[in-house]
């Protein structure tokens, strides 16, 4: 998309799960997500981690260090809602060209948590393992550790997910954590303190 070339809205949704329906319908190149209504930043990173198209977050909050993780996770813009229309716009033409859109403070910022974070996993390569987890895995990890007996089916229940999902998530936890099942998955989630989501 050249500055020659013409935008077009594929569509719109007013919150995260309508989004996910409508993109796994229709393409796009670049998603602009109102960060102030899509609830919890870890639903946002989730949203942002399961993508292959770029994300953009458009947002009011003051402190932009909220939205670090989402960065670490692969968001490629952020612009305030205070910026003018074409603020937004020139920062998704330069994300739609591979650019990444954020301010100079949020690239220290993640500078140093990734300098911290491969300090950290040099030393622990259990925590690198953990830290591939989004807050979806974590959640299954927590059900089924909380209630080792209980079917897929009534941990996917409590979770709103279907079983397909829950077994989506299981084999990328059991690839992520290098493990063979739940008995293992249970022993290591007890071990590291995953059997318990973080308040």
């Amino acid at each position: 998309m050249g500055s020659s070339e013409r935008m077009d809205l594929v569509g719109s949704a007013g919150d995260l799960p309508a989004a996910r329906r409508i993109l796994a319908a229709l393409s796009a190149d670049v998603v602009v997500v109102d960060a102030d209504g899509c609830g919890e930043v870890g639903d946002l990173v989730e949203f942002v981690s399961e993508r292959r198209t770029s994300v953009v977050v458009f947002t009011s909050a003051p402190d932009l260090g909220s939205l670090d993780s989402a960065v670490l996770s692969g968001l490629r813009g952020i612009v305030r809602k205070s910026e003018s229309p074409a603020v937004l716009l020139n920062a998704v033409e330069k994300v739609h060209q591979g650019e990444l859109w954020i301010d100079r403070s949020a690239t220290s910022r993640m500078f140093m948590q990734l300098a911290r974070q491969k300090a950290a996993e040099k030393n622990d390569p259990d925590r690198a393992r953990v830290s591939l987890l989004t807050q979806r895995e974590r959640q299954a990890i927590a059900a089924l550790a909380a209630d080792t007996s209980a079917p897929a089916k009534v941990i996917a229940s409590r979770l709103c997910i279907s079983e397909h999902t829950l077994r989506n998530h299981l084999t990328s936890i059991y690839s992520k954590l290098h493990l063979t099942n739940r008995l293992d998955l249970y022993a290591y989630a007890t071990r590291h303190h995953l059997d318990k989501l973080a308040g």
